[in-house]
């Protein structure tokens, strides 16, 4: 009689907190609310947040994506991004008679105060970063004499400064914690007096992201993470995985990306996403899974997450004024 195998139980490791961060979710609402309030376009400078779906969602609505400040026309809104912009661009906008809003993340807008204190007071800023990124465009443009860019602990060896005594780090929001404290103790082996910042400048939910991943990447014959090749947090989430000893591990904005090569002889998989995912994309994945055998979920909880933003000062101001005239009628 020949003997019966038992097929192995399949299953997925959800992580949790994953998507939405509170920086993302203010600038999409902020989107949202301004079409509202003035309708019809609300140019946004470069995409509101890196990731596909949201984009393609707010064009839909009415809002209009440019690469720069110049092709907004004269007179008209523009709002920038979670990614934050240098002072050189408020410039811009003020002689084209923009109406700005600003939808940078409080947690970047924080770095770029850091940024102009530490230039205030003369040091030189070793800023721990991707080149070309955003984030590090923007806030490289808050002090572009005292910045020097560092790309990597392989990046290090070329870092030159005026004065070893007063030196400091920042940091991009968006990295992997490991690889920028792998930078960081570089630095301070070539530079022994390096200052670091007064609280850590990677946001809270890109390391409790990364904290669930590498709960779940031992486990996990591979782990899917959701999001936008752009996306820098994304990324680094799929690093992560597979530092944290996943088999094998890929980026994909939607299900349908998914190649099913990858689930040949996987048993478990871990699922996540970059903080500028809305749910409804790692729904789609989960119910792709679920029709391939993966129906049983399981929660992988790393943190709590309870923080909001307000929405930018320039919509509470007309949202104000809007609801104090409606109340006067």
């Amino acid at each position: 009689m020949e003997r019966m195998t038992a097929t192995p139980a399949r299953r997925v490791l959800l992580a949790a907190p994953r998507g939405y961060c509170a920086g993302v979710d203010r600038a999409v609402i902020a989107v949202e609310k301004a079409l509202e309030q003035y309708g019809s376009p609300i140019y946004v400078r470069h995409e509101i947040v890196h990731n596909k779906y949201v984009v393609q969602t707010l064009e839909r609505k009415g809002a209009i994506f440019v690469d720069e400040t110049a092709e907004v026309p004269e007179g008209s809104i523009v709002m920038f991004s979670a990614h934050g912009v240098a002072p050189t661009v408020h410039a811009e906008a003020a002689e084209r008679k923009l109406a700005t809003i600003d939808a940078t993340c409080p947690l970047v807008t924080k770095v770029h105060k850091e940024a102009v204190r530490f230039a205030n007071e003369d040091y030189d800023i070793l800023l721990i970063g991707h080149e070309g990124h955003e984030e590090v465009i923007g806030t490289s443009g808050e002090a572009p004499d005292h910045i020097t860019l560092v790309d990597g602990p392989e990046d290090v060896a070329n870092v030159e400064v005026r004065d070893e005594s007063k030196v400091v780090w920042l940091s991009q929001t968006t990295l992997s914690v490991d690889e920028t404290m792998e930078t960081v103790d570089a630095l301070k082996q070539k530079f022994p007096l390096l200052v670091s910042p007064p609280s850590d400048d990677i946001c809270y939910a890109t390391q409790n992201r990364q904290i669930a991943v590498k709960q779940m990447g031992a486990d996990a014959d591979l782990v899917i993470v959701v999001g936008s090749k752009n996306s820098s947090n994304s990324v680094r989430l799929v690093e992560v995985a597979l530092g944290a000893g996943a088999r094998d591990a890929h980026l994909v904005d939607f299900a349908d990306e998914i190649d099913e090569a990858w689930l040949e002889g996987v048993t478990t998989v871990g699922l996540t996403s970059g903080a500028s995912v809305p749910e409804v994309l790692v729904e789609g994945v989960l119910e792709w899974l679920a029709q391939r055998g993966f129906e049983d979920v399981e929660l992988v909880k790393a943190a709590e997450e309870s923080i909001t933003f307000s929405l930018p000062k320039e919509l509470r101001r007309d949202l104000r004024a809007e609801a104090a005239e409606l109340s006067g009628k």
